[in-house]
């Protein structure tokens, strides 16, 4: 597994690099230029759910047909909207992995909501306004923690413990010390990436997307640009066509002692 860059899975990295693995590039099941037809995700009963593993989490355990997409950010509005008309109309199962200053998370709440408390859709903390975790204080990570927390609790009537995803990728002992200390106990990188933290176009990402939606991925995304919502219906067709199930992550793990509703 190769070092991915820190570009890939946020819009203005420092100059350093976070190490979570990316895969080899399979042969493409779908060509870049075809227009799939939206195929809705089959409802298939799910596994079992399985304790977490521990430590920092950047694939699915074990083998099977599982995908996790995850989209950070939601810098656009329209793309935060686009994603959720995309999940409505097809099924696709995916976690949002959210930061709170962006007002999409505000703004397109009331369509968010029925996919929320549905399970189609999972809310994950991003932080409130992505800072590098390891160039603040044990009392910083907390609290940019736990304002996002209070956030999604406020907004979405939901808690996004225990999953959080340090921006940039990047963490250390001390950040996961204090961020379990408020209840983030599940550190969350990815196995591939769709490279659109950035502006990128639509046959990129499509090519981003062939070589990372794969068995047990855990895939980052990112509500930033338009050009995803070009390629969310190829997407789906891609899922489809690797007989793959999407998943968010409380599909597949179980959690104790979650903070409930408020």
């Amino acid at each position: 597994m190769g070092v991915m860059s820190a570009l890939a899975a946020c819009t203005t990295a420092p100059a350093r690099q976070a190490t979570p693995p990316g895969s080899a590039t399979p042969t493409p099941t779908l060509t870049p230029t075809s227009t799939p037809t939206p195929t809705p995700t089959p409802v298939v009963a799910l596994p079992a759910r399985i304790a977490l593993p521990g430590g920092t989490l950047t694939g699915l355990p074990g083998e099977g047909n599982l995908l996790a997409l995850t989209v950070d950010d939601g810098a656009d509005s329209e793309v935060v909207a686009g994603y959720a008309e995309f999940m409505q109309r097809t099924g696709f199962r995916a976690t949002f992995f959210l930061n709170g200053i962006y007002d999409s998370w505000t703004e397109q709440a009331g369509v968010l909501r029925p996919l929320v408390e549905s399970g189609v859709a999972q809310l994950a903390n991003h932080t409130f306004s992505h800072p590098d975790l390891t160039e603040l204080t044990d009392s910083e990570v907390v609290e940019e923690l736990q304002s996002n927390e209070n956030f999604i609790r406020t907004t979405y009537g939901v808690s996004g413990a225990p999953y959080f995803r340090p921006p940039f990728g990047y963490h250390d002992d001390r950040v996961d010390a204090a961020a379990a200390s408020v209840g983030y106990t599940q550190p969350v990188l990815w196995y591939g990436s769709l490279s659109d933290s950035g502006l990128i176009t639509a046959d990129q990402l499509r090519g981003f997307a062939d070589q990372y939606l794969l068995a047990q991925h855990i895939v980052i995304g990112h509500a930033n640009f338009p050009p995803v919502l070009e390629c969310l219906d190829y997407i789906q067709q891609l899922v489809v066509s690797r007989a793959l199930r999407t998943v968010t992550l409380d599909d597949v793990f179980e959690v104790e002692n979650r903070p409930q509703r408020p």
